[in-house]
């Protein structure tokens, strides 16, 4: 049994609408409060404030006449916003990540997590608290059969589309074992080079929607700051933001589910992406690949199908090696595609050299 997540679209009524960026409006703003208070008490006394201190906090904010608007909507999602801070405080001590930033009206993700006791699910119509009508989804696909959700979380994205994604669990079935393994070489011409010689095309879908988006850029930048027209330009942008995403996505999913379904061991290389998009020439081409997003999916879909992911080391120098003798090159300046090896005279395309080795070496360490 797997915890997994179901995204839909749903189109709501302009009351539900209204309800749901109040309930956006005040998640925000006590996830705001609640830092703020963090931090002024870390600062003045050294001392780490609980996320009990911080429930307590927010049933005092109800009762003062300035937020006791604060009441007018549903406690649940509040109360995860200061759970969600409590985990950022707890990763951020772990050193697991940064120290937890505050959340911008017109740059934060617009969202609000809903648990059991916060909607009603009944013969497939959700219903959420403060809502006397369930919401309009349009199932692009079925859930489980019998699934129940445990938590909803509800979204607006910067294009104005509404999302609900219902977290349930599953019963995941693993795939018949595969005898086929391969190793995967990440690029930018070619998104992926398989060990078998199979190079996978990078789609550029940024490159292919540029000027339609620089268009929108222009337009957006000559607009007054504040104005209605400057609200529908950055709404134009945004369309044009998503439609990239979602192609991009699409074609991930589909690229790492092939990948999975035919291979028992994916050998990867364990590339650090946060690093490589400093180079300023080569970031947009690496943020357009998506190499994380190809990672992480890969990850989470070889542990529900019963595969094995090998994350091979990051200075392990597979371009260098030749795949056939193991002879290893001093340089391979990345203007090379295609070099012999002066001991056995083998020819090896780079990619594909490149991805035989780290073939060979997740083989040895799995």
């Amino acid at each position: 049994m797997m915890k997994r997540a179901y995204k839909y679209r749903f189109y709501p009524t302009p009351g539900q609408a209204t309800e749901l960026a109040r309930t956006f409006g005040c998640v925000r703003l006590v996830y705001n409060k609640a830092l703020e208070e963090r931090t002024r008490v870390y600062t003045l006394h050294g001392r780490r404030v609980s996320y009990v201190e911080t429930s307590a906090a927010l049933t005092a904010w109800k009762k003062t006449p300035e937020l006791s608007f604060l009441g007018e909507v549903s406690s649940v999602p509040l109360q995860q916003a200061l759970r969600h801070l409590q985990a950022a405080f707890v990763n951020f001590f772990a050193r697991r990540a940064k120290y937890p930033v505050f959340k911008a009206r017109k740059k934060s993700r617009a969202s609000a997590e809903y648990t059991r006791s916060a909607f009603r699910w009944r013969d497939g119509r959700l219903t959420l608290a403060k809502m006397d009508a369930p919401l309009d989804i349009v199932w692009s696909r079925p859930l489980p059969e019998g699934a129940q959700p445990s938590t909803v979380t509800v979204s607006k994205d910067a294009a104005g589309r509404w999302f609900v994604s219902l977290l349930v669990e599953e019963a995941i079935t693993p795939l018949p074992p595969a005898e086929r393994s391969v190793g995967v070489d990440a690029g930018i011409t070619a998104l992926v080079t398989l060990s078998t010689g199979e190079k996978i095309a990078n789609p550029t879908f940024e490159r292919a929607d540029r000027r339609k988006l620089a268009r929108a850029q222009r337009v957006l930048a000559r607009k007054q700051k504040e104005s209605n027209n400057r609200i529908k330009a950055r709404l134009r942008v945004a369309k044009v933001y998503t439609r990239i995403a979602d192609r991009r996505r699409d074609f991930l999913h589909k690229v790492t589910t092939r990948l999975v379904r035919e291979n028992q061991v994916i050998a990867v290389e364990d590339l650090t992406v946060r690093n490589m998009v400093k180079n300023r020439s080569l970031a947009g081409a690496i943020a357009d690949a998506s190499w994380r997003d190809l990672r992480m999916m890969l990850e989470y879909k070889a542990a529900w199908y019963g595969r094995t992911l090998v994350a091979v080391d990051r200075w392990f120098p597979s371009s260098k090696l030749c795949s056939a003798c193991g002879t290893m090159r001093d340089k391979m300046p990345l203007n090379v595609r295609e070099w012999t090896c002066p001991a056995c005279g083998e020819t090896h395309d780079r990619d594909v050299n490149a991805a035989r080795n780290v073939l060979a070496a997740g083989l040895a360490e799995s």
